[in-house]
């Protein structure tokens, strides 16, 4: 075959999927230490009133969209159908295939950018109808979602490119990208805020220039491999047919999380003030471990599936699936016991500042606990929706979507009342297992995953290493009132000093008892 019909040989040699996963990792926790950086400035400026309730909304609305078209449906879409065209076809057609589907999803979404701009009330209205009853508060919001909006554009074509770079095994680059939007909306709410009466427009302003600053980073990187596209919309190429035939069931199967939240920020726009930030800052401590290892390693697990399904290779395609989910819960347990033995702590040491005050910290612990109950089902999720996504059958994933929606709707209104905001988010964590519990059940039904030697000493390991950990967290920590006292850096160390300990316990557990790095090696 010509050097202009081969396929381009840009890939290294393979580092295994636990080095990519570090990777990953070490770079989501850059981006997530100053997303939470980002929290701290605005909780102190902002705190939970007004302008902070406006903003959030006002950027979850684009986020939540960005998560369901960029990194939700059309990720799992895509990877998969991009793997196939790198491993089997010319670079002629692979580059075709991107010029398509840049083209057409730059199309798709210019048009809805527009059309939301334009209805920007109405939409503010319908994830936010509480809102409705403060007409100040809703013209805001609506104000700050015209300049938020096309975040959702640029930051599409940005997760476009990251999924190329992935499928490239480039790594490093897409799980950095988020840095820039932490710096973007740090230095908004520094420096732009004196300058507008209403100083959360500054934000907004600062998500817009975070889309511009994301796709411009990338755009290298992209040149170097010779993969940048000609956008050019396609609708008929037989790639974007396939990718948009197994985008329309992903759009519910991959994204049931996200709108799930999203059903949490509708509800609590009814409930007492404060109640969509106190939610917001709860979630923002569960992203942190949820980013850095379940997200983590579901980016790196589905392009190694996408290509073993290609290569039709059946058991490294399961013990794959396996290894991911020990990852997952060991990592994601010890995570979300921290997370709940320490609520009030953690909120105190990065939130409890400025317009925060001691109730604020409270209603957030309550719902800080509830998301971390389920946070190992939310990284399970991220893990187990892949096996389907990489041998693209959306068509399942769907159906348990569906259920698990309807199951988060149904412990909403059975939870709202006597728990107010912090039953949203227990619900949203109970419909998360759900969904987690039916993915692994089908996969397991269709052949697809099965578990490998081991799982019983591995259990024993983890829940004894976990329970160690948390009786030790809650036995030194100092009772939460006490933190209201200590100052920044006292907070500070006593988080670190917690940390440290906690981990150095879980992990000399571990290892006492048998568990070596060896043991968690996958090749990709």
């Amino acid at each position: 075959m010509s050097e202009e019909t081969q396929v381009e040989k840009v890939t290294p040699a393979r580092r295994g999927l636990m080095g990519s996963g570090l990777i990953v990792s070490a770079m989501t926790m850059i981006s997530r230490v100053l997303g939470l950086a980002r929290d701290v400035v605005i909780a102190a400026l902002l705190g939970a009133g007004n302008g902070a309730d406006a903003f959030f909304v006002a950027f979850k609305i684009p986020n939540f969209l960005r998560r369901l078209f960029a990194e939700g449906a059309f990720n799992q879409a895509f990877v998969p159908v991009l793997s196939e065209y790198s491993t089997s076809r010319t670079r002629q057609e692979i580059r075709e295939l991107l010029n398509a589907t840049a083209g057409s999803l730059t199309a798709v979404l210019a048009l809805i950018t527009a059309l939301a701009m334009l209805g920007a009330p109405w939409l503010v209205w319908v994830f936010a109808p509480g809102f409705g009853r403060d007409p100040e508060k809703l013209a805001l919001t609506a104000d700050m979602l015209q300049l938020t909006f096309p975040y959702l554009l640029l930051i599409s074509l940005t997760a476009f490119s990251g999924s190329v770079l992935n499928t490239w095994d480039r790594f490093a680059v897409p799980a950095f990208t988020p840095v820039l939007l932490n710096l973007s909306l740090i230095g908004a709410a520094l420096l732009l805020m004196p300058l507008f009466d209403e100083p959360a427009m500054a934000l907004a302003w600062g998500v817009l220039i975070a889309g511009v600053a994301q796709l411009a980073f990338q755009v290298p990187f992209l040149l170097r491999l010779g993969l940048l596209p000609t956008p050019w919309p396609h609708f008929a190429h037989e790639g974007v047919k396939r990718i948009l035939k197994l985008m329309a069931p992903a759009l519910f199967g991959v994204s049931v999380s996200q709108i799930n939240l999203l059903l949490d920020t509708v509800l609590a726009s009814l409930l007492a003030a404060g109640s969509v930030s106190w939610l917001y800052y709860s979630d923002r401590l569960v992203e942190l471990p949820l980013g850095v290892f379940g997200v983590a390693i579901g980016t790196v697990i589905l392009p190694a599936l996408s290509k073993r399904h290609a290569e039709q290779s059946n058991a490294h395609f399961a013990a794959m699936l396996d290894w991911a989910i020990r990852v997952v819960l060991l990592l994601g347990l010890p995570a979300a016991l921290a997370l709940a033995v320490l609520a009030e702590p953690l909120l105190i040491t990065l939130f409890h500042y400025g317009a925060m005050t001691d109730h604020d910290i409270q209603m957030a612990a309550m719902s800080l606990r509830a998301y971390a109950f389920g946070l190992l089902a939310f990284m399970l999720i991220k893990v187990l929706a892949p096996g389907f996504f990489a041998r693209q059958d959306t068509a399942t994933p769907v159906k348990v979507g569906i259920v698990a929606m309807v199951a988060n709707m149904v412990f909403n209104l059975l939870l709202i009342w006597p728990l107010a905001h912090a039953g949203l988010a227990l619900a949203t964590a109970l419909s998360a297992f759900m969904n987690a519990g039916l993915l692994g059940y089908l996969l397991r039904k269709q052949g697809v995953l099965v578990f490998q030697p081991g799982w019983g000493r591995f259990a024993w390991q983890l829940i004894g290493g976990s329970v160690v950990m948390s009786v030790g967290l809650y036995v030194l920590a100092p009772d939460w009132q006490a933190w209201l006292e200590f100052d920044l850096w006292q907070r500070v160390s006593w988080v670190a000093a917690l940390v440290v300990l906690g981990a150095g316990v879980y992990f000399a557990w571990l290892a006492a008892f048998g568990l070596r790095l060896r043991h968690l090696k996958m090749h990709s």
